[in-house]
């Protein structure tokens, strides 16, 4: 067949566009999989049917086009291809039956080759999330994602490192545990993700700083330099099976790869010490503490296996951190908490888990050495070598950041202690004005729990780059009820009602 280069991307797979008559005379139905043969390359592709395309002809998207190295109008073997193992496997955890290891590599094996259709792997993801994982399948798909995927060698560890579960707006906790840690003198590369659900991901916060889009080679130039980065993960194919999973999780609004994802990752980083932050509580990913507790010794001990030190730390949950939301709201903060100013949750949350990195290490008086590398000055300074190391522009201040021009305060109707705070809300009204894609958007809390509040004093503040966003993201904070003020704990009862009040279902959140 000769090949017709179809200008469309489609997020990853690999499919190629066949006309009715040709696919009948080979006897390929549409989600079919063909074997396409050029030159001494060949590859798997999922057939697409087109009445009106040209008989002979081969449609090829962008992502097949660059897997197989082909041009326009080449000529190219193309045969039905036999369903992979794999099918079998997915079949078998549907019905509920555990899974080999050599079945489970047999699935990531063919996700990271596109062998598989997307329907193909939500039904597996489904299967997961109806039937579990065992300790013992949990650790195959950890494993089988890493061998997958490239790894990282920094050489003699330790090689420590710090990741959240995610749940809670205004995390910015990496941002000043990679400078305290490495200001200390051990090795700590952060690789993180960009922001799905969330008004920020740690990438999203870092990039306003310095470039985080770097190679492995770069990644390696710049952690012998500064002993640490901050960069994104996405392009460097660490674990790549789980960014193809977490495009079909995130539709479906389940998460039962969360911790082959964390630990597939932190073990291709090269990691040898670990320090899990789980937040928890009504506004977080996690709600309670029987649930965390379990999450965290699943953490400990799938941990061991992979060879990892991993200790877990049970965090506040109820309500952000911090009181900037949005990428440059948080590095703005972030950069103020590094020169020993900033709100004290954000400072107690970083200085207990770089505490416990130290204590892992073994640090005498780990809280009083984070604690030292902020009063010293010694993790801004290395903040600043890293922002340098990196590309960025290390003499960078807080107020350099730009924010949205445009900016609007809401205001409260009544006097009252913020008896409640919802963080899906503030998510919400942070998205709505911008963030994370238009990185000066976001929220700055100006009241949290336990706080008294007097009429007309300002709860919120909302930042965006375009007017039209902000009058949108106003309108949304009008209709919901983000912050909910009372004198006294039984004189506001009702929080809120569902569906007289407003009709909406709560946000699905996988930002990890």
């Amino acid at each position: 067949m000769t090949v017709e280069v179809l200008m469309i991307t489609t997020g990853g797979s690999r499919i190629a566009l066949l006309s009715e008559e040709s696919a009948n005379l080979m006897g390929v139905h549409s989600s079919d999989r063909i074997k396409i043969k050029c030159r001494n390359q060949e590859m798997i592709a999922i057939a697409n049917i087109a009445d009106y395309f040209p008989p002979n002809r081969i449609g090829l998207y962008r992502e097949t086009v660059s897997a197989l190295e082909v041009k326009e109008g080449e000529t190219v073997k193309v045969e039905l291809a036999p369903l992979p193992e794999s099918l079998y496997n997915i079949r078998a955890k549907l019905h509920g039956e555990r899974l080999r290891e050599r079945d489970i590599v047999a699935i990531v094996k063919d996700v990271v080759e596109r062998h598989l259709s997307t329907v193909e792997i939500a039904a597996f993801l489904t299967a997961l999330s109806i039937h579990g994982l065992s300790t013992s399948e949990t650790e195959a798909l950890s494993r089988a994602m890493i061998s997958t995927g490239k790894t990282i060698n920094f050489g003699q560890g330790p090689i420590l490192d710090k990741h959240s579960v995610g749940g809670i707006p205004g995390d910015k906790t990496s941002m000043l545990v990679v400078p305290i840690v490495a200001a200390a003198g051990f090795t700590i590369p952060k690789t993180s993700s960009r922001a799905i659900t969330s008004p920020a991901g740690t990438a999203d916060r870092v990039e306003t700083l310095c470039p985080v889009n770097l190679s492995i080679k770069e990644i390696k130039e710049v952690v012998k330099k500064t002993n640490g980065c901050l960069v994104w993960g996405g392009s460097l194919e660490l674990a790549p099976a789980d960014d193809l999973f977490i495009q079909v999780e995130y539709p479906l609004g389940i998460d039962p790869m969360l911790l082959p994802s964390i630990l597939s990752k932190k073990k291709a980083i090269g990691a040898t010490h670990v320090a899990i932050d789980i937040p928890t509580g009504m506004g977080a990913k996690i709600k309670t503490r029987t649930e965390a507790y379990t999450l965290a010794s699943d953490f400990v001990d799938i941990g061991k296996r992979l060879g990892l030190n991993i200790q877990c730390a049970l965090t506040f949950g109820d309500q952000p951190l911090g009181c900037g939301i949005g990428p440059a709201l948080e590095a703005r903060e972030a950069l103020t908490a590094l020169m020993g100013g900033g709100p004290s949750d954000l400072r107690e949350k970083v200085v207990s888990l770089a505490g416990i990195l130290f204590e892992m290490v073994g640090v005498e008086n780990p809280r009083g050495m984070a604690e030292g590398m902020i009063d010293s000055g010694k993790a801004m300074e290395k903040m600043r070598e890293i922002i340098g190391a990196q590309g960025g522009n290390p003499e960078v201040k807080p107020e350099d950041l730009s924010v949205g021009p445009q900016s609007a305060a809401l205001r409260s109707n009544s006097a009252g202690k913020v008896l409640w705070l919802s963080t899906d809300d503030i998510v919400r009204i942070a998205r709505e004005a911008g963030a994370p894609k238009e990185k000066g958007a976001g929220v700055v809390l100006h009241a949290k729990l336990g706080d008294n509040v007097h009429k007309d004093d300002i709860l919120l503040e909302v930042f965006a780059e375009r007017s039209s966003k902000l009058n949108s993201a106003l309108r949304l904070a009008g209709q919901l009820s983000p912050i909910v003020l009372s004198k006294k704990t039984e004189e506001k009862m009702i929080l809120d009602r569902i569906p007289e009040k407003m009709n909406h279902e709560k946000d699905f959140m996988i930002d990890r």
